[in-house]
């Protein structure tokens, strides 16, 4: 399965993004609201320069308390995006997340930021592949096609 499968199982098209001059205390609230979480960080809603999650979040909470709070998304988003694209392998993307301990990437096409992928996802993805090989091969041993 690819990640364009992926993207277009999804209930909801396209990418949430904030501006990195936007506060903490705003993205918590768009965060919260929207029942998501992580932002892809884009000054024109197009191009990523970040992203920021919940783990940003709660990080340097647990450094600087709630004065976090008036910090800038810029200030905490993550910088070293990984990314992929429509045509990346969600096998390959898996492991790129469970190795690299994050749960969001962004999917760019000609540097154009296109969807986002969650690890719940790809592992839905995955698991729905896995289920209908699984049914393949049981109507190929029972004899039926």
């Amino acid at each position: 399965m690819f990640v364009s499968q992926i993207l277009s199982m999804k209930s909801t098209q396209g990418v949430l993004t904030i501006n990195p001059g936007t506060s903490i205390a705003d993205a918590v609230g768009e965060l919260g609201a929207r029942r998501i979480g992580a932002l892809v960080v884009s000054t024109d809603g197009t191009h990523a320069e970040g992203i920021l999650s919940e783990r940003d979040i709660v990080r340097e909470l647990g450094r600087e308390g709630a004065a976090v709070m008036e910090r800038t998304v810029g200030d905490l988003m993550t910088r070293d995006l990984q990314t992929c694209v429509p045509g990346d392998d969600a096998q390959n993307i898996l492991s790129r997340m469970t190795e690299g301990r994050f749960r969001h990437m962004p999917v760019v096409e000609n540097d154009t930021l296109i969807g986002l992928v969650s690890l719940g996802d790809v592992v839905k993805a995955r698991l729905s592949e896995v289920s209908m090989e699984k049914d393949a091969l049981t109507a190929m041993v029972s004899g039926y096609s």
